[in-house]
């Protein structure tokens, strides 16, 4: 079945674009949902006429993944959790843990679009993938760190005693 989709879909495309969907997927989710219509005569017409305002939305969300990818360049996430003697966890770091992380340093993330290459089940570095668009991901770097090291970002640096000042 043809369709014209009124709302980007995440892993099917876009607002605007026409796409052929099973008969099924299109009668039961996208058209009852509201993310498409049916691809009739009159529809692609209007699609026509709509056609720069969705090229302008898709470029204005396109700008906006840009400029958060930028932001999130420099962003590193520092976890601790309980390990054993050979760096293994006890548990693994999952998707919510690096959102939760997140928001502790003002990030707002989608824990729906991060994606990890493979479980963090071991201390180290890592790298998470997020979909901020189509077109654009943002890469960010994940630390595991055993509980109670000095790179345990809950334990407070000691703070370095002031030299005594003789009186004058």
């Amino acid at each position: 079945m043809d369709i014209i989709l009124t709302k980007d879909v995440d892993s099917l495309g876009l607002a605007g674009q026409v796409l052929k969907v099973a008969t099924g997927y299109a009668r039961n989710y996208l058209l009852p949902q509201g993310l498409a219509l049916e691809a009739s005569v009159t529809n692609l017409k209007v699609l026509a006429k709509k056609r720069a305002e969705y090229e302008a939305r898709a470029k204005e969300a396109k700008e906006r993944a840009v400029d958060m990818k930028n932001s999130l360049s420099t962003l590193q996430l520092v976890l601790a959790r309980k390990a054993g003697e050979k760096g293994k966890l006890y548990g693994a770091v999952t998707t919510q843990d690096l959102v939760t992380a997140a928001q502790a340093k003002g990030y707002s993330l989608d824990r729906k679009r991060l994606r990890l290459n493979e479980p963090i089940k071991a201390l180290g570095d890592f790298e998470a993938i997020l979909k901020l668009h189509p077109e654009v991901s943002a890469s960010i770097k994940v630390k595991v760190v055993a509980e109670g090291s000095e790179l345990d970002p809950s334990i407070p640096a000691p703070e370095t005693p002031v030299p005594d000042q003789p009186d004058a």
